[in-house]
């Protein structure tokens, strides 16, 4: 299993912890508890967990899933990821669990135009107001085809901590770890609402970060265009 090296002072310290406790367990003749503690140390670094994924085959028509959850909800709204003078965006929300892998991923290929951290609230990831209210990140990127889009990190009411590891000017691949919530959280994907374009899921569905195709673009199009 791998793990993320975002995660390491979580699951690097409490595995110094268990390791101490599990001495102390055996030296005190309590060797059968030990696998307990070895369990929960499993608990804590499964949520920091990367899996590998190639979505080499998804092509650059497709933009695949930011991140592992469930589609919370396709919308359409004003959204400052694109700029306070853009048109109103369609709006793909994913609610990720504690129990989803909780790093980010690129949809496409694309360069990162600005990074806009946003101080909130920490609301049940859930409800609706959390998406509004909560600590997030704004990431806008350009895709080659001059296309503007946004992910949006947003915190949740165990999640504390925003990891985006991005600056203005980075070229990111499709597929390619950028960033991590921790614990319970959510993570949209953002297009002008006039991007031609099909989505690709529905509410409730599952979809796995680096691997779901959520969104195709139709080419000759305005906004994706050759």
């Amino acid at each position: 299993m791998t793990l993320s090296r975002w995660g390491f002072r979580e699951w690097g310290g409490s595995l110094a912890i268990s390791v101490a406790i599990s001495l102390w367990l055996l030296d005190a003749g309590h060797g059968a508890w030990i696998a307990l503690v070895g369990f929960l140390w499993l608990a804590i670094a499964a949520f920091f967990r990367q899996p590998v994924r190639t979505p080499a085959l998804r092509g650059e028509d497709i933009l695949i899933s930011p991140a592992d959850g469930t589609i919370s909800a396709i919308e359409r709204m004003p959204h400052p990821s694109l700029g306070a003078d853009a048109p109103d965006a369609l709006v793909i929300r994913i609610f990720l669990s504690v129990l989803n892998v909780h790093t980010n991923r690129s949809p496409c290929a694309a360069m990162v135009v600005a990074i806009s951290p946003q101080d909130g609230k920490y609301l049940d990831a859930r409800s609706p107001e959390s998406a509004k209210e909560n600590e997030r990140v704004d990431v806008t990127l350009q895709r080659p085809d001059g296309l503007v889009f946004g992910i949006r990190q947003i915190s949740g009411a165990i999640a504390r901590r925003i990891i985006c590891q991005l600056s203005p000017g980075d070229e990111l691949r499709q597929g390619e770890t950028w960033g991590l919530i921790k614990f319970g959280s959510t993570t949209e994907l953002v297009l002008p609402t006039d991007t031609p374009c099909d989505v690709l899921v529905s509410l409730g569905d599952t979809v796995r970060g680096g691997v779901t195709p959520l969104v195709r673009l139709i080419r000759g199009g305005q906004a994706a265009r050759d």
